[in-house]
């Protein structure tokens, strides 16, 4: 018999190692997040502006009739006035403004009214130029309640002025200062 020869298997060795590439998705997802992530970081942030300041209000004697114009018509501010002293409660306008709850009160004495609890205009003194309500026919529940809501007035608004009575020296002497 014919010798065969036997002639070695070549090796088939597995192919060479593909190079693995940097830029695969994965990697590229994961390095755009990182740079995201690093600009939010690192940018400048806009500087933050800060409300801008009321402007100046000059503390001042009022009597009732100067007092009435204050009640948000007209682009006024809203004062109301609590045992004689004036506050600025434009703030809380939709409160104390044109149709708000406590709208009689606007440009007004409130302190009878707040203390009965009532926003009956029956609370408010009709002649603007007759004397302040000396409130003493209330009794210690009604002024307890009225110190309650100057609290809270002192508290949320700035006085801005006093409340005294047509004709009175007080109101005399703020007529001759202006």
């Amino acid at each position: 018999m014919a010798e065969a020869t036997v002639q070695p298997i070549a090796k088939i060795e597995p192919p060479a190692a593909y190079a693995s590439s940097p830029l695969t998705p994965i990697n590229l997802i994961l390095l755009s997040l990182f740079v995201f992530i690093l600009y939010l970081r690192l940018k400048p942030s806009t500087p933050q502006t800060l409300p801008s300041a009321p402007p100046p209000t000059v503390f001042r004697t009022f009597t009732p009739p100067e007092l009435f114009p204050y009640n948000g018509l007209n682009s006024m501010p809203v004062y109301l006035a609590v045992r004689g002293r004036v506050f600025d409660v434009t703030s809380g306008r939709n409160f104390y403004g044109p149709g708000g709850p406590y709208a009689n009160f606007a440009g007004r004495d409130a302190s009878r009214g707040l203390a009965c609890g009532s926003f009956d205009e029956s609370m408010l003194t009709e002649d603007l130029d007759g004397p302040l309500d000396t409130l003493q026919d209330l009794d210690e529940e009604q002024r307890e309640a009225m110190r309650g809501w100057e609290e809270r007035f002192e508290e949320k608004y700035l006085v801005v002025g006093k409340l005294v009575a047509v004709g009175s020296p007080e109101a005399e002497a703020a007529k001759a200062q202006q």
